[in-house]
């Protein structure tokens, strides 16, 4: 069940990134964040280092498994496909995301990854899109400004 509660705490975590765009997800099993990570793929020069691949690799390792059945992912900003493809993969059993990425989402903003897989993730997208889209314009106008 969506909390927003958890989505503010994401959206509030990714105003903290510096240096990347800013985009938070968390893993949760039931009321308990098993994890929160934002994207660090311009800190740690690394092309995996998105928000989403962070969280679930904390989270297979906190759970000590790859399979995060009965856990849901809370994403600032529609997951690309290689994040789609893991969060599917890691049968992660619902995602709430904030704002559409309407050229690279996976989950319906550009297209739907669900289509191609036996295993189905239900997927909410636009919950408090508003402050995602203001935190993402505010980002990249600041980076237009500096460059």
């Amino acid at each position: 069940m969506y909390k927003p509660e958890i989505m503010k705490l994401a959206l509030n975590n990714a105003l903290k990134v510096a240096e990347d765009i800013p985009v938070c997800a968390l893993v949760v099993l039931g009321d308990d964040i098993i994890s929160l990570q934002v994207n660090r793929k311009e800190r740690d020069n690394q092309v995996t280092s998105h928000a989403e691949i962070l969280a679930l690799s904390e989270a297979n390792k906190k759970l000590n498994s790859w399979r995060l059945n009965n856990c849901d992912m809370y994403v600032t900003l529609e997951p690309c496909p290689m994040c789609a493809w893991a969060i599917i993969n890691a049968r992660i059993s619902n995602l709430y995301f904030a704002s559409y990425d309407l050229k690279y989402g996976a989950f319906g903003g550009a297209f739907n990854i669900n289509q191609y897989s036996d295993f189905k993730v239900n997927v909410s997208g636009g919950l408090m899109e508003k402050e995602g889209d203001e935190l993402l314009k505010k980002y990249f106008s600041n980076m237009r400004k500096t460059k």
